[in-house]
């Protein structure tokens, strides 16, 4: 081969890889429409064989993931999206009921995502847990970070009038309070039940704590959560085999030595960690930490 047409090789070839390498750096971005008429937004990286699927935190957006989706679209197709209600989704209305759960499967539906493994936070991890106990057929693998499933009354169970009545009067306490007084108390709650990194994370809470819309302490959510409907079923199927890891934050468990979660009777490849010298934003707070045992379970499917 002559030297020109070496040279002409390894250029076209360096820009293929250049190429290569933009194309799995790109983050894709759009809306998938919803039940009642909502649009569901949602962000995508990443060309890995396997899907994952991040899930928010309750008055959060997908930014609080900031620190995890480069990290993961190396190895994964890695999704985010705000859930109804919060971030660039549509809101919620008192008038329709959906779940959170229903808004996950039909993202993966549109994305055409047969399984993922489901990673959230918080709320996120509600719905992670409601995904486990009823949809564990989608799932490669769970992540329930500070929490799992929620022992709320579900779907099947709607608002007694006692309910409404004990709304009506938190609304109206709220009203009087004012929403940036509770938003400012929600942030320091969230930011004084860290360790000592906590400070660090405030900023970052507070821009989405500031663009969240309060919507959900103004209004009569429907059921959005399965809750004791999951428990339920749950129990109905267990065991579960689908790998799970619970972790929680030191800050965030009153006896790490011996943190058990309920849901680990349930399951068959159940794991249960604390991160040390950090509170309910583990993610956020413990990046490395978080980032480093989330990956090792998904390579693994285990932590034995």
């Amino acid at each position: 081969m002559c030297r020109l047409c070496f040279k002409r090789g390894l250029f076209i070839a360096l820009i293929v890889s250049v190429l290569f390498v933009s194309c799995t750096k790109k983050t894709e971005s759009g809306y998938i429409p919803s039940s009642g008429g909502a649009s569901l937004y949602y962000e995508m990286k990443g060309s890995g064989p396997e899907t994952l699927i991040f899930l928010h935190g309750h008055s959060l957006d997908t930014r609080m993931w900031n620190a995890q989706f480069d990290v993961f679209a190396k190895d994964y197709r890695v999704v985010r999206f705000d859930f109804r209600g919060y971030g660039k989704s549509s809101q919620q209305r008192e008038d329709f009921q959906f779940t959170h759960l229903d808004d996950v499967i039909t993202l993966m539906d549109s994305l055409r995502i047969e399984k993922a493994h489901i990673v959230g936070l918080s709320m996120g991890s509600f719905v992670a847990g409601d995904m486990l106990a009823l949809a564990p057929q989608r799932m490669l693998s769970c992540v329930m970070a500070s929490g799992g499933i929620h022992p709320s009354k579900g779907p099947s169970e709607p608002m007694t009038p006692e309910e409404s009545a004990k709304r009506d009067a938190e609304i109206a306490a709220l009203q009087e309070k004012g929403v940036e007084v509770m938003k400012q108390e929600w942030l320091d709650m969230l930011v004084a039940g860290g360790g000592s990194r906590r400070e660090s994370i405030r900023s970052d809470l507070k821009a989405m704590i500031d663009d969240w819309s309060a919507w959900q302490p103004l209004h009569k959510e429907v059921r959005l959560i399965y809750g004791r409907d999951a428990w339920k079923a749950m129990a109905e199927i267990a065991p579960v085999d689908v790998p799970t890891l619970m972790v929680r934050g030191s800050k965030d468990v009153k006896d790490p030595a011996h943190f058990r979660p309920r849901e680990m009777q349930y399951l068959s490849h159940g794991y249960a960690r604390v991160l040390d010298d950090c509170g309910h934003m583990l993610n956020m707070e413990q990046p490395e930490a978080f980032n480093a045992l989330v990956l090792e379970f998904l390579e693994n499917r285990n932590l034995d």
